[in-house]
């Protein structure tokens, strides 16, 4: 059978929409008989591609059909292989089998460490590098570079020329190769890609010998690799085959097409393969490439016949062409009529922010489906904002599944693995390990409620700074909850628990990753059973997880602990989770990839900013630019004319709306070239394709009626909920702040700490009196405190950077108080009692508290000490009656309300551990104030302190614990330095407003 006169190939243009005028024409052109259809081979890019085009062919079949037989060459972006048509079993033993991906990855790792030596990084950003390094060898795989090509003499002279890292990276990359491809050798394989270049040279010189005898159709494909050019050049020569490519524009000037560049075709031996002036990013470029390297020139491409049942009117494609005009051809947009300027049906939508445009892309969403059989397809690279629309499109009850997927760590499954990985590195921290317990695969079923409460208990345990590191502080936890109610089943739980833990954190220094695999595993399958491994995520992870447990166990790849989460995370991050079936079957939300030759009456373009639609290019980051360029490879800047063909292909549709955020989560943002193009060849006529009713409705659907201002909180609780007993450390708050005394003492609400938290001044303040407890009731002599405060501070639950700033600071205020007690004992004065409990009954109310210290002064009266880590009160304060708690302790012990302790108290001191004022010395730390008024400050007099205090305690407990006072929320919002109950007293609400319009409202 002899070969066709002239390649058949083909051009479906953008606003006939592909997969449908395809199979328009397939049909009758392929359907002769019965059985027609059924012996047309289809060469497809991708499965994507082979279930789009299954869907036009029910969609247009009328009836019953055979279909094609569809065979995919294989996306190496969607990390697809090639289909059985092209590699059969057998396919050649002159073929040697690929190497496996993953050991690669890691093998390659290796050999990077040993030749960057001392300068190798760490384990994570190894294999990042080796992964990078693996994807630019396999670019040039795909492109037909091998290792000679780089050491050539044409090279080795652009790489002199370079800067000295870029000569050292080119070198690495070179050795590493040389030595993986010797290891291939040995193995009898070769890389994936290289093994596609030879099963495409395989299939197309068997086809050139003995053409088959029924028809073969490459459709959709856009490589431009040398090999499967090739291959598509066979193809297109055969009697009764044919090549159909998307969107090539046949209407491109021919001096705009020259102008586009060399294109894989220079004009000389000697001449680069590419351009220094190649317009890479222009929509046409990749397809030129393709053209070039199939030997055809754009002259014997035809249009294809048919249109399909989504096209747009034909000028579309016109008004499209001039849109991506390269730079000095875009200056002619000036002088384009209107005609071949307008965009009629495509609309430019402009939102605030991300949340704003999912909001109206949804709304977008759910007015086309009002109409029947009406097909929508929501275009964007950004996953986050994929998701966002999906959220938001539940709202009406409509499910929408993202087509690209979500990656393996945002998955359930995948959670479960990387918590278990950051238990491992954090050594069992409460915030890894309880995200862990709670984890909503975590003992499914019945006894899961039981579960979640020992947990929640183990939670509010574990709240405040971090414990140390491993099992025997939270085993010290449990044990004090298991002192409490239901103890027993707290302490069965946490057994189970620490069954499953002690294999994690029983770890070395480094551990064989196959090893550490086995152990997650086994832990994930004992924490949740079944439930990990059943759904499309635990099936994908499984998959994972058993593939780098066998390339690990042969490379012999070894960790450190906390490098674990790093690794996998990596590792995970490269697989997608794609929907095992379908959402809404008029709903499509697709990546760009995914997204290739698909067709809908309204597409929606969303994420058009920089960065994300064309993603910023990102160089190799091993090979300079110039040697790709002079290899013959595709810069970095190849992608973004992928990214504009993409857009280009999506413009042809019916309905188009091209969206944009103003701002992404983190600062303003630059609207997508493309977009901007569009707007600058629209001119004056942007305006009226600007959508403004689906931003305004996204703006007004979740507002409400405008909410009633909240009033100033003033609580009036019934005398019998008043009646409390009054705790020194709470009676400040009840003049000052009334409200908060009220949510403390009366409502009995307390602030959780957060976990991990850092060491608050109160919690500060706790661990600096138990010290001096310690201290106090030991008896120990002068020189012992600080070796008791750095035992303190060795076993407190502080982060150590928090230990190593503090220490210095409390180092010094310590020696402060021994040197003064010391002093003071000298002149008479003995510590008598320390952290002593008292209590006594005033107007008949309990008042109870607890005394720092208490002294016995050289004249037998006590004097009262009050320990404070910060700034104490102020003489004025004290004086306003804002600072009871010194007072009331002496009146406490006025009243012998402390055990062991009389005498009559006349001396009041704060002792201070924050800096000294008003010192020439920065080291000086730790100074006593006494709140009376001196010569050069006013306040009260010793001898009328007790007698104040009291008065102010009766004042206070007559106006709110026997009287009928408000509980008012903020009397005096200026005296403390910690508000705890804002939030709960709506403070922000009102505050601004001022005290007559918070009691008016």
């Amino acid at each position: 059978m002899a070969e066709a006169v002239h390649p058949q190939v083909y051009s479906i243009a953008a606003h006939r929409g592909f997969a449908d005028a395809l199979v328009a024409g397939l049909i009758p052109r392929y359907a002769a008989g019965d059985l027609g259809l059924a012996r047309l081979t289809l060469l497809l890019p991708s499965r994507r591609a082979e279930r789009i085009i299954t869907e036009a062919f029910v969609r247009l079949s009328g009836g019953g059909m055979l279909l094609p037989r569809m065979a995919v060459v294989g996306d190496l972006d969607l990390d697809e292989t090639l289909g059985p048509l092209l590699d059969p079993l057998g396919a050649g033993s002159a073929i040697p089998p690929a190497a496996n991906p993953t050991r690669r990855w890691l093998r390659l790792a290796a050999l990077l460490a040993e030749e960057m030596g001392d300068s190798a990084p760490k384990a994570p950003g190894l294999l990042r590098l080796a992964q990078e390094m693996a994807r630019t060898m396999d670019r040039l795989a795909v492109e037909g570079i091998g290792l000679g090509d780089l050491l050539q003499d044409r090279v080795a002279g652009i790489v002199g020329d370079l800067a000295d890292h870029w000569r050292e990276s080119t070198r690495l990359f070179a050795r590493v190769q040389a030595r993986w491809q010797l290891e291939l050798d040995a193995r009898g394989e070769v890389d994936p890609p290289e093994r596609r270049n030879r099963l495409f040279e395989h299939a197309a010189r068997r086809w050139r010998e003995q053409p088959p005898a029924h028809p073969v159709v490459a459709a959709g494909v856009t490589s431009a690799s040398p090999a499967l050019a090739q291959l598509l050049r066979t193809v297109a020569m055969l009697p009764r085959g044919a090549v159909i490519l998307p969107d090539l524009d046949l209407d491109l000037d021919g001096a705009v097409w020259d102008a586009l560049g060399t294109a894989g075709a220079p004009a000389g031996p000697d001449d680069p393969p590419f351009g220094a002036g190649d317009a890479v990013t222009h929509p046409q470029y990749h397809l030129k490439l393709l053209l070039n390297r199939m030997g055809v020139q754009r002259g014997e491409v035809q249009p294809w016949h048919r249109a399909g049942l989504s096209a747009a009117r034909p000028e579309r494609s016109r008004a499209i062409s001039n849109l991506f005009l390269p730079p000095q051809a875009s200056a002619g947009w000036v002088d384009l009529p209107a005609a071949q300027r307008r965009l009629s049906g495509v609309r430019l939508m402009q939102t605030a922010h991300p949340d704003e445009e999912a909001q109206a892309v949804a709304i977008l969403v759910r007015q086309a489906l009002e109409a029947p059989e009406r097909r929508v397809a929501v275009i964007t690279p950004d996953r986050g904002l994929a998701g966002r629309v999906v959220a938001h499109l539940r709202r009406w009850g409509i499910v929408a599944d993202d087509s690209a997927g979500r990656p393996l760590p945002q998955t359930t499954a995948g959670r479960v693995l990387l918590l278990l990985a950051e238990v491992v590195a954090q050594a069992a921290a409460p915030v890894p390990l309880l995200a862990l317990l709670q984890h909503p695969l975590v003992r499914p079923g019945e006894g899961r409620a039981a579960w979640l409460e020992a947990s929640r208990a183990l939670d509010l345990a574990l709240r405040g700074p971090r414990p140390a590191p491993g099992l025997p502080p939270l085993r010290a936890a449990i044990d004090k909850l298991a002192k409490r109610a239901n103890g027993a089943a707290i302490a069965a739980w946490w057994a189970e628990v620490e069954e499953v833990l002690a294999p994690l954190l029983d770890w070395p220094e480094r551990l064989p990753l196959a090893e550490a695999l086995a152990r997650l595993a086994s832990a994930g399958e004992a924490l949740c059973g079944e439930a990990l491994w059943g759904n499309a995520d635990g099936r994908a992870l499984a998959a994972l997880v058993e593939e780098l447990r066998g390339a690990t166990a042969e490379v012999g790849t070894q960790l450190a602990p906390a490098d674990l989460p790093a690794v996998l995370r990596d590792a995970l991050d490269r697989v997608a989770v794609r929907p095992p079936w379908g959402g809404h079957p008029r709903v499509a939300i697709y990546g760009l990839l995914e997204a290739r030759m698909s067709r809908a009456e309204l597409v929606i373009c969303a994420g058009l900013t920089e960065g994300v639609w064309p993603a910023s290019p990102s160089p190799e980051p091993l090979l300079p630019p110039a040697v790709l360029r002079a290899l013959g490879v595709p810069g970095a800047e190849f992608r973004i004319g992928l990214s504009a063909h993409d857009l280009a292909g999506a413009l042809g549709a019916p309905e188009v709306v091209l969206s944009w955020a103003q701002r992404d989560e983190g600062a303003p943002v630059i609207p997508s070239r493309f977009v901007l193009r569009v707007e600058a060849m629209l001119g004056e006529l942007a305006e009226a394709h600007r959508e403004v009713e689906a931003v305004d409705l996204a703006r007004r659907i979740d507002l409400g009626s405008p909410a009633r201002p909240a009033a100033r909180p003033a609580p009036d609780p019934t005398p019998a909920q008043r009646d409390v007993a009054l705790a020194v450390t709470a009676i400040d708050r009840l003049l000052g702040d009334p409200y908060q005394f009220y949510a403390q003492a009366i409502l009995r609400l307390r602030v959780l700490d957060a976990l991990d938290a850092e060491p608050t001044a109160a919690w500060k303040g706790t661990v600096v009196h138990r010290v001096l407890e310690r201290w106090h009731k030991a008896g120990e002599g002068p020189g012992e405190l600080l070796s008791l405060a750095a035992q303190e501070l060795a076993e407190m639950r502080a982060h150590p950077l928090v230990r190593s700033l503090w220490w210095p600071r409390l180092a010094k205020a310590l020696e402060w108080v021994d040197a003064e007690i010391a002093r003071l004992a000298a002149e008479g004065r003995h510590v008598l009692a320390s952290e002593v409990k008292g209590e006594m009954t005033f107007r008949g109310v309990r008042v109870h508290g607890r005394a720092d210290r208490i002294d016995r002064m050289a004249d037998g009266t006590l004097g009262i000490v009050d320990y404070k880590t910060g700034i104490p009160p102020s003489r004025k304060r004290v004086a306003d009656g804002y600072a009871l708690q010194l007072g009331v302790i002496g009146l406490i012990a006025a009243a012998g309300g402390f055990a062991g302790v009389a005498g009559s108290p006349e001396w009041f001191e704060y002792w201070s551990l924050a800096k000294r004022p008003r010192s020439e010395d920065k080291a000086a730390f730790g100074h006593a104030l006494a709140p009376f008024k001196t010569e050069k400050s006013a306040g009260l007099a010793r001898e009328d302190f007790l007698d104040k205090s009291a008065a102010d305690l009766g004042k206070a407990i007559d106006l709110f614990i026997r009287g009928t006072a408000p509980f008012e929320a903020s009397l005096q919002p200026d005296l403390y330095g910690y508000h705890d109950y804002d939030q709960l007293m709506r403070l922000d609400e009102w505050q601004a407003r001022g005290r007559a319009d918070g009691d008016a409202a």
